[in-house]
C-alpha cells in the first residue's frame, strides 16, 4: 500500500484549514486517512507558530516506515528540520512574452529613454538664458489664459439653461 503524508483539506468556502494526515496514495484527498499528524492554516500569517503544527515524532516514525512526503509536507519538514529541502525544478515560461512583444517592449523603453534626455537637454539650456527673457511670456501666457477660462462657463451654463428648457 502507497502511504502518503498529503493534506487533507476542510474549513468553509474561501476559508482553507488543512490537516497533515498519513492517507493512502489511492484514497480521495479529504477521504479516509490512517493518521492524523499536524494542521496547517494558511489563513494565519508566515511568521505565524500557531500556522504549522506537526507532531515530528509521528512524522519521522512514519517516513522511516515509507511514507513519501508530499512537496508541501517535504517543505514543511524542511523547515522544521526534519530533512532536507526539496530541489525545486525551474518554472515554465509560458507567462513571459513572446519574442515579438519582447522587441516591442525594447523599441518602447529606447524611445522613452531618448524622450527623457532629449527633455533633459533643453532644460539645461533654459536654465542658461536670462531671467529677464522668461518673465515677459510668462506675463502675456497669463493674460491670454484668462478669457479662455471665463469662455468655458459660459458655454457650459447655456448648455444647463438648455437642458432646462427642454424640461
Amino acid at each position: 500500500m502507497p502511504v502518503r503524508i498529503r493534506l487533507s483539506r476542510g474549513g468553509a468556502k474561501k476559508r482553507p484549514f488543512y490537516r497533515i494526515v498519513v492517507a493512502d496514495s489511492r484514497r480521495a484527498r479529504d477521504g479516509k486517512f490512517i493518521d492524523q499528524i499536524g494542521t496547517y492554516n494558511p489563513m494565519l500569517p508566515k511568521d505565524s507558530a500557531d500556522r504549522v503544527k506537526m507532531d515530528l515524532d509521528k512524522a519521522k516514525e512514519w517516513i522511516a516506515k515509507g511514507a513519501k512526503p508530499s512537496d508541501r509536507i517535504s517543505i514543511f519538514l524542511s523547515n522544521l528540520g526534519v530533512m532536507e529541502k526539496p530541489v525545486i525544478t525551474e518554472k515554465t515560461k509560458k507567462h513571459l512574452p513572446k519574442k515579438k512583444a519582447q522587441e516591442r517592449l525594447a523599441a518602447a523603453k529606447e524611445k522613452e529613454e531618448a524622450a527623457k534626455a532629449a527633455a533633459e537637454e533643453p532644460k539645461v539650456e533654459e536654465a542658461e538664458a536670462k531671467p529677464a527673457e522668461d518673465a515677459q511670456p510668462v506675463e502675456e501666457s497669463k493674460a491670454e489664459a484668462k478669457p479662455a477660462e471665463d469662455a468655458q462657463p459660459a458655454e457650459e451654463s447655456k448648455a444647463e439653461e438648455a437642458e432646462v428648457k427642454e424640461e
